[in-house]
């Protein structure tokens, strides 16, 4: 990842205590339980997060009519899978998928502040809500994917959805070459968030570890 995304040495561990001093706050005025935090982490390690979209991602490459399916109408194609309850809710009311092809990439950004499919992508990576990538992503994407590691030839059209509490976007990113034969369950361990916020592209097999 860019330089321009890091941030200090001591930031998790900075953040770690405030959100504990928080929650110490919180559990002692009786806002919430001492059960609370753990509870809405579960859900989102469990429940709601990338696992989740890569299993509609694999499934769009084992389908195309179920891709077909998942652009024209998003939320009516997730719930054709057995995922868990609460994918139209929790950020995911009115979620988008748009699909990479020959030709043509896709970015999700949200110029606004964090708006994210959390169902399908989980809860967004700090550098999602940083204006410099924002804004940077909005006025010179192909600059923002080559910082990223991913440059885009000037023959491919890159375009970039922006999400906001109406419309949540998540990318179908292009089956990666030399997976033909592999089961859905191989394929979804292939897909990242960062390939189905369109900042990178499905890993390969040989890139998984052994």
């Amino acid at each position: 990842m860019s330089e321009r995304f890091k941030y200090r040495e001591d930031r998790e561990a900075y953040s770690a205590a405030r959100v504990r001093a928080l929650e110490a706050l919180l559990i002692k005025k009786g806002i919430i339980t001492d059960r609370t935090v753990d509870t809405v982490l579960e859900f989102f390690e469990t429940k709601m997060g990338p696992f989740n979209g890569a299993k509609i991602v694999a499934r769009a490459w084992l389908d195309p009519a179920f891709q077909e399916r998942l652009i024209a109408d998003t939320p009516k194609a997730i719930a054709e899978l057995a995922l868990p309850e609460g994918m139209a809710g929790a950020e995911g009311e009115h979620m988008r998928a748009v699909a990479n092809a020959p030709g043509v990439h896709n970015l999700i950004i949200c110029t606004l502040c964090s708006c994210y499919p959390w169902p399908v992508l989980g809860l967004p990576p700090y550098w999602y809500k940083d204006p410099t990538f924002r804004s940077r992503a909005a006025r010179e994407p192909r600059a923002v994917l080559a910082e990223f590691g991913l440059p885009i030839s000037k023959d491919i059209e890159v375009k970039v959805w922006d999400s906001s509490a109406q419309i949540r976007w998540f990318v179908v990113p292009e089956r990666p070459a030399g997976t033909e034969g592999l089961s859905e369950a191989e394929l979804e361990v292939l897909v990242t968030p960062e390939a189905m916020m369109g900042v990178a592209v499905a890993k390969l097999p040989k890139d998984l570890p052994c």
